[in-house]
Formats: C-alpha cells, sequence, structure tokens
C-alpha cells in the first residue's frame, strides 16, 4: 500500500495537542479528517513527534498509507481546502524504503520563543510567552552549553513522562536575541516529556538574574526535577524541523541545518 510523507505547519492553540480525542478538538482529528474527504476513505496520520496543547509546528512530519491513488497535488492542495486555517500542509511526497514518521527520524529541533519587554503583545499573546523581567540571553546561553552532549535528564523531564531512559544526546542549543525576542534552538536525537520547556524554565531564571550559570551543570548532577524551576508556558514552543538519514530524501526546515553528520537515533 502506497505510503504519503506531509510537512505540517499548525498554530496549536486552539486544539488539546496533536494526538486524537475523543471529546476535544486536536491537530491530528482536524488533518485526518481532511484527508479522509480527499481519499473517500478513513486516513489515520502517524507523526513524528506529539505535541502538547497550545504547542506549535513549523514543521511536524506525518505519514499514512491509503490504498487509492491520488496525486501530490491532491494531497497538498485539496488537504489544505478542507483544512481550518491554523493548520496547513506545506508539502507532500512519496515515502521511499521503510520510511516511518517516528521511528525513521534521527533527531528533533525545537525552537522555544520569549517576548522580553515590560508589556505583553496583543499579536504573539499565543505564539510566545511573555517575560517583562530583562532577560540576559548571553548568561542563558553560557548556561545551555552544559546540556551538549548526552546525558541524564531527570531533572528536565516531566513526572508523568513514560519514557524508559531518561538519557538524551543534545545535538546543539542555542540563545540569542532578536530585538526584543529571546530564542531558544536546541536539536536532540529524541525529548523528554516537558523536556524542552523545563530547559526554558531553568534557562529564564538564570537569565533573570535569579540563579547562577553553573545550575544547569548542578540539576545534571542532582537528577532531581523538584529541584528545578517551574515548566515554561506552552504557547512559546514551537516543534521546527525533523532530521532523517539523507536515503529517505525527506525535506526539512532549512531554518534548522546544523545536525552534526554522525547524529544517531536514541534508542
Amino acid at each position: 500500500m502506497p505510503r504519503i510523507v506531509l510537512g505540517i505547519e499548525y498554530d496549536g492553540s486552539a486544539y488539546a495537542g496533536w494526538q486524537w480525542q475523543d471529546s476535544k478538538a486536536t491537530v491530528q482529528g482536524q488533518l485526518e479528517k481532511a484527508l479522509s474527504r480527499i481519499a473517500n476513505q478513513p486516513i489515520t496520520v502517524l507523526c513524528a513527534g506529539r505535541t502538547d496543547a497550545g504547542v506549535h509546528a513549523l514543521e511536524q512530519v506525518v505519514h499514512f498509507d491509503c490504498e487509492v491513488e491520488r496525486d501530490m497535488r491532491a494531497w497538498l492542495m485539496g488537504g489544505n481546502s478542507y483544512l481550518p486555517d491554523d493548520i496547513r500542509i506545506i508539502w507532500a511526497q512519496a515515502a521511499l524504503g521503510d520510511f516511518h514518521a517516528r521511528y525513521s527520524a534521527i533527531a528533533r529541533a525545537y525552537r522555544y520563543v520569549i517576548l522580553n519587554r515590560p508589556m505583553k503583545s496583543a499579536l504573539l499573546r499565543t505564539q510566545a510567552t511573555w517575560c517583562y523581567q530583562a532577560l540576559d540571553e548571553q548568561a542563558m546561553h553560557q548556561a545551555a552549553q552544559t546540556l551538549l552532549g548526552e546525558h541524564d535528564f531527570s531533572s528536565f523531564r516531566a513526572q508523568s513522562c513514560q519514557s524508559v531512559s531518561p538519557n538524551r544526546l543534545m545535538h546543539f542549543i542555542e540563545v540569542y536575541r532578536v530585538e526584543q525576542r529571546v530564542i531558544i534552538d536546541l536539536c536532540a536525537n529524541a525529548f523528554l516529556h516537558h523536556m524542552v520547556r523545563n530547559i526554558a524554565g531553568v534557562l529564564m531564571e538564570i537569565g533573570m538574574g535569579r540563579r547562577p550559570v553553573d545550575w544547569t551543570a548542578e540539576l545534571l548532577e542532582t537528577k532531581d526535577r523538584s529541584k528545578a524551576a517551574m515548566t515554561a508556558p506552552p504557547h512559546g514552543l514551537h516543534l521546527a524541523a525533523v532530521y532523517y538519514p539523507a536515503h529517505y530524501a525527506i525535506a526539512k526546515n532549512t531554518l534548522f541545518d546544523k545536525l552534526p553528520a554522525d547524529a544517531k537515533r536514541h534508542d
């Protein structure tokens, strides 16, 4: 049965997360409903990584199997015609080999956006986390470099996280300012539940001067979530890119072109 791969962009503000739920609007539910109309039969999609309520995606990757033949333009243009304005299919292609949106991925990149100014924004209220206290992005960046490499991220995982192992390999993490926004870009082979938001919460505490730069190193050592900062809000978080081995020829967001060539998948 042919397998189709899609790149999806969405504003997660109006949804109870990615994953389908009985009584709540979800991104998966909206996408499957639109694609099912194109296929004239039920379609089930599998994604690279589920996002929580209020979290956005610059490029989520999904795949689905379908026995009916449609050209890529039908999936792309037709699918978008049935989707709400806050979800868009940005590319479509046929899968190669044994491609799987989740299990073939070797890394994922996220972006966390902080609006750092005295007043809240009317326009970015669902796209960025607001922090009125001045942030020292250089201190945040310095502190973040401790997280590079493979570590036990127990201090940065949600208590409800179901992952067997707390170990993850951080490929890059950068903190920088663009005018009134402080941006955290980070990429790992995989992420624990709430890991990015917990890292953002810690770095914001450091940026406000409430904690020293070496706090991230201390938290890695203690392996205790209760010793870290509060989880940062979801609306500043964006799934930015998903990386796959080159032989799958999967398009990716060119904003994140920094993955090391020898990156390996976390088992």
